[in-house]
């Protein structure tokens, strides 16, 4: 199996929308497919994310137009398989889920030369699941953060799998054999970091 992961550009749009268009997420149902678009860096401040998947889906293509959802494709013989959703911590901390999720995450405000990039999430097709995409996907991103000058790369995995629609921050295993080791907790949830510096 040979797998191609590519960094998402404007060029890469339209395999973008269709990988969300046509992969189940962790329920078969239309409206949760969610494009993604709940992290990115835009200020979530008046956008409507949640009246339809139509709304979701035109903002998916505004923003990886406009460079607010940044991450990874995997592709398999020229089809997307997977997504990970990987950007700037400091430039996310008005997105719909950062608000409404994230506020035991602590942020690097006494520290405003520091870099993180944040992983947020992983979609994988249901087909291709424990193969080691995500791996890859996650070893791409710290690869690329090291080369852009980041200090640290920081994740939030639930401490024990609740379930999959939960658990879309990949697993506590997989970031400790990628060299990531916990910087905070909760009574759910790591915040687990690997330092490139």
């Amino acid at each position: 199996m040979n797998i191609d992961i590519r960094k998402l550009t404007p060029s890469l749009v339209d395999d973008y929308v269709r990988f969300f268009d046509t992969t189940p997420h962790a329920t078969n149902k239309e409206e949760h497919k969610c494009y993604c678009v709940w992290w990115c860096n835009d200020d979530a401040e008046g956008k409507d994310y949640t009246s339809s998947v139509e709304a979701r889906r035109n903002y998916a293509i505004q923003y990886v137009k406009g460079g607010n959802i940044q991450g990874y494709l995997a592709y398999c013989d020229d089809e997307v398989v997977g997504w990970c959703n990987a950007n700037t911590k400091a430039d996310c901390l008005k997105c719909y889920c950062w608000r409404r999720f994230m506020g035991f995450v602590p942020t690097e405000e006494s520290h405003p030369d520091m870099k993180v990039k944040s992983v947020f999430c992983f979609a994988i097709a249901p087909e291709m699941r424990r193969k080691g995409i995500a791996k890859l996907l996650l070893e791409r991103v710290c690869q690329d953060a090291a080369q852009d000058g980041f200090d640290f790369v920081e994740a939030y995995p639930n401490k024990e799998f609740a379930n999959e629609a939960e658990d879309y921050m990949g697993p506590v295993e997989m970031y400790k054999k990628s060299g990531f080791t916990v910087h905070h907790e909760t009574a759910r949830q790591f915040v687990m970091r690997k330092h490139l510096k």
